[in-house]
């Protein structure tokens, strides 16, 4: 029962990065306005290309440790530099970057978690 659990947590947790992958690749242009280095567009489409990777990595369960640390960081990099300025800015769109920032502090946070349980267990297999 517990592995069933957890086999459904893994893809309720991964899905979802491979559909935001998909729509970084379906809204680019709309999504490099929100880019705050230069060359808005190239880093949409390679943000989409991470996320696919991590969802897949994460589903057939290769390289999980390492995929989720990336993606985990990743996050936590879009946090700070995305959304605490929509925070800090206030005005009209902070509650959209509060609830943005929230999101993907709660997603870095689990996705450093799965890193760190992962580690254990390919480290047991490494071993074998």
């Amino acid at each position: 029962m517990n592995t069933m659990i957890a086999n459904i947590g893994r893809y309720m947790y991964a899905l979802p990065f491979a559909i935001f992958g998909l729509l970084h690749f379906m809204n680019a242009n709309a999504m490099s306005g929100m880019v705050p280095i230069p060359g808005g567009v190239f880093w949409v489409y390679l943000t989409g290309v991470a996320l696919i990777g991590a969802a897949t990595a994460i589903i057939i369960q290769q390289k999980v440790s390492i995929v989720a640390l990336l993606l985990g960081i990743m996050l936590l990099i879009f946090v700070l530099s995305i959304h605490l300025p929509g925070v800090i800015s206030g005005g009209e769109g902070m509650q959209a970057s509060m609830s943005n920032m929230l999101k993907d502090l709660a997603l870095s946070g689990t996705a450093f978690f799965i890193s760190g349980v992962y580690s254990s267990k390919e480290s047991l297999t490494d071993s074998e």
